[in-house]
């Protein structure tokens, strides 16, 4: 496996490949400034939780140095672990229906409450058509993390993978650290 990019972002940074991208928000502000910035084409990004915000906009800044990535593609993975699973928006849900009397389930909050959903923006938003998975960790274990991702490239039609340490607490405490791997 060879790392053509990578990114870390943290409520008050972003490094791409390295280098520090200038910003002027904090938390989750931040995620909004990064995508005023860099993407600003995918308006669905304001309906997202913030776990799959996170992990829409490290994607998007990762894989922009690829060009024209938006065609149909079956080889590439997408693989992220953290250990909040989704409970930033699991918390948002339960105000919904914590309440008897005050009982209004909320179905575009009740969708997020499954971590898996940020594979999936990112797959449906470059049309991959690969393995799309998502691990719940105790604690970021990087070893741990790319022996899965090198077992995914022994299927015969994975070439490359996104993948990465996804982990959001609440709308300012979050991380994410992403790798773009090639077999």
């Amino acid at each position: 496996m060879t790392t053509k990019q990578r990114i870390w972002i943290t409520p008050t940074q972003v490094e791409l490949n390295g280098t520090k991208l200038p910003v002027t928000a904090h938390g989750g502000a931040l995620l909004t400034e990064l995508y005023r910035q860099h993407v600003n084409d995918y308006p669905k990004f304001f309906k997202m939780d913030e776990l799959s915000r996170l992990g829409f906009v490290a994607a998007e800044l990762l894989l922009q140095a690829e060009g024209d990535r938006h065609s149909d593609t079956d080889d590439r993975a997408v693989i992220l672990f953290n250990r909040c699973s989704s409970l930033c928006n699991d918390r948002k849900y339960q105000a919904t229906i914590a309440d008897k009397n005050d009982y209004f389930p909320s179905p575009s909050i009740f969708v997020y409450t499954l971590p898996n959903i940020v594979t999936g923006e990112i797959a449906i938003r470059n049309r991959y058509y690969g393995e799309t998975s998502f691990y719940v960790l105790a604690a970021r274990d990087y070893s741990f993390m790319q022996s899965v991702v090198e077992a995914s490239f022994r299927d015969g039609t994975t070439r490359s993978a996104l993948f990465g340490w996804i982990d959001c607490e609440d709308h300012d405490h979050f991380e994410a650290y992403m790798e773009l791997v090639v077999q």
